[in-house]
């Protein structure tokens, strides 16, 4: 089953100062895809190859995040986003995905589609808009 949320995992991190999403950062982030029969949810810890998506497009470990949006804020929400991310060629069912940094391992959100998704020719995850009330991490 997958449930989407972020992270405990990352929110503790953020608190110890284990993640870093600035300018010249070391740290690289990814998102892979996961079938129905994946187990992520917000106690999620590191990434994990079980219930990964296997198929034509698609490599394991997932692909790595472009940091749209670094840091910012509005009001009293921190932000950051990511620019969309396609597979192509793209034929596999995926049903959600994990974002993670990669150099950690360390598990950031899980993501649920609400249904299986099987792209014949690409796959494209579009993320939200980049402000304090839409952005895919965010803190208030």
């Amino acid at each position: 089953m997958i449930t989407q949320g972020q992270c405990t995992i990352f929110k503790q991190n953020c608190l110890s100062a284990l993640e870093n999403f600035a300018v010249g950062t070391p740290y690289t982030y990814k998102i892979a895809l996961y079938t129905a029969s994946a187990n992520l949810d917000e106690t999620t810890l590191a990434y994990t190859s079980v219930g990964e998506v296997v198929g034509t497009g698609y490599t394991a470990t997932g692909k790595v995040l472009t940091i749209s949006q670094r840091p910012t804020s509005s009001g009293v929400t921190a932000y950051i986003s990511f620019s969309n991310v396609t597979w192509t060629p793209a034929s596999f069912t995926t049903r959600g995905a994990l974002i993670y940094n990669s150099t950690t391992g360390a598990a950031v959100a899980v993501l649920n589609f609400g249904a299986d998704k099987t792209p014949t020719t690409s796959f494209t995850i579009t993320f939200p808009t980049a402000d304090a009330q839409d952005a895919i991490i965010r803190f208030s």
